[in-house]
């Protein structure tokens, strides 16, 4: 059955983004983190990496898997990931509680080893994205799913930036959808409950810690 393109009402009376439909992982999901602004480091390095992983499949997949990703990539901490030996790689590629993708699984061993070069010389990951807006989510108002672009320029240049760097799995739809998710756009449908409350959490300012780092 065709999917319908604007929002759901539920059985608690709130009307949701269609895709969230009505598995209670992804209705959690679409309430208490996608499109909430998402400042730090670590964990815009894990929502990278999961959509990498996504590529090719549905994201309520990688969902499912998210806590067998966290056990078997030392919860997502760089500083282990990139420390991982080749053995380490074989053994992950039997673990069948992931995705077992080498390419995937070698790339994010290559991501976090890039990762830490980027807190060590710039001002941290966060900013090498939030910059390019200022800190501040840009506000969409899309009434149907079908006025969703897949990519858009700034995905292209962040797509470009991150590649140039040898991030892996970072093409511009990939990284669109990265963007929807840490609310750097917020692309609730205007009618979802969520919209209003994501638009008021982008008019706050952003972290205290990153405005005096972006001030420098």
């Amino acid at each position: 059955m065709k999917r319908p393109s604007t929002t759901l009402r539920h059985d608690d009376g709130r009307h949701r983004c269609p895709w969230a439909g009505l598995d209670p992982i992804y209705v959690a999901y679409h309430d208490e983190e996608w499109g909430i602004p998402e400042y730090d480091d670590r964990a815009l390095f894990e929502k990278l990496i999961l959509d990498g992983f996504q590529a090719g499949l549905s994201w309520i997949t990688i969902l499912r898997k998210r806590d067998n990703f966290r056990r078997a990539f030392s919860n997502f901490e760089p500083e282990k990931i990139a420390r991982y030996t080749p053995a380490k790689i074989e053994r992950l590629m039997q673990d069948a509680g992931i995705i077992r993708n080498r390419a995937k699984i070698e790339g994010t061993v290559a991501s976090a080893r890039i990762w830490l070069d980027i807190m060590e010389k710039r001002s941290g990951f966060s900013h090498l994205l939030w910059d390019r807006i200022d800190g501040k989510p840009q506000q969409n108002k899309f009434n149907s799913t079908r006025q969703i672009p897949a990519a858009t320029d700034l995905s292209l240049a962040i797509s470009k930036e991150l590649a140039g760097r040898g991030f892996k799995f970072v093409g511009p739809t990939i990284i669109y959808a990265f963007m929807q998710a840490v609310g750097m756009v917020n692309d609730h449908l205007v009618t979802c409950h969520r919209h209003a409350a994501c638009a008021k959490l982008a008019r706050s300012a952003p972290p205290v810690a990153f405005r005096k780092s972006a001030a420098r």
